[in-house]
């Protein structure tokens, strides 16, 4: 009967533990959104218009569908330009010097959005360090708060038990 309640106990002190740590992560979910839509508040009023278009164009320019169009019109270019059909229209014959300024220009043109775009990400980033190091300097205080009292906590149990153990070798009755 008694294995049966220790299994009962573990069991119980398993489901709460569960049952916290599962509340714990909501709560760290939940909080983390909420700092993630200040910041993204915060950023949405602080940026202005054409800040908002550079992310924009960064954003494009560092993805996969830009890829995907640039290359197809790179190959567009050249195969319209190279095959023997379409030679009275080719405006641009090999060694494609008009392509090469173009593919200058396209660089040189999202250069300085790409680094405005990632001078304000890496502004955003430390200020979201910033927080994170805030909330964990606060928890790390309140953990140590914690263990603080814990061990006064053990402190004194010990010096009941003390005195406990002093009554009852004196042969002194408890209460």
């Amino acid at each position: 009967m008694d294995h049966k309640i220790k299994g009962f106990k573990h069991f119980a002190n398993t489901h709460v533990k569960e049952h916290d740590e599962q509340r714990m992560n909501r709560i760290v979910e939940e909080y983390s959104k909420r700092v993630l839509l200040h910041l993204d508040e915060e950023y949405n009023k602080q940026t202005k218009w054409g800040d908002r278009l550079a992310d924009k164009i960064a954003q494009f320019g560092g993805s996969w569908k830009f890829i995907t169009y640039f290359a197809s019109i790179l190959v567009v270019w050249m195969v319209f330009n190279l095959l023997p059909f379409t030679k009275q229209f080719h405006f641009d014959e090999p060694p494609f010097i008009l392509l090469n300024l173009v593919l200058s220009f396209l660089a040189g043109f999202q250069a300085p959005f790409i680094m405005m775009s990632q001078n304000r990400q890496a502004a955003r980033d430390k200020r979201e360090a910033i927080i994170d190091f805030a909330i964990n300097y606060k928890a790390e205080q309140e953990v140590d708060d914690t263990q603080a009292q814990i061990h006064e906590m053990n402190h004194r149990l010990e010096r009941i038990e003390k005195l406990l153990l002093e009554q009852r070798s004196s042969g002194k009755d408890f209460f």
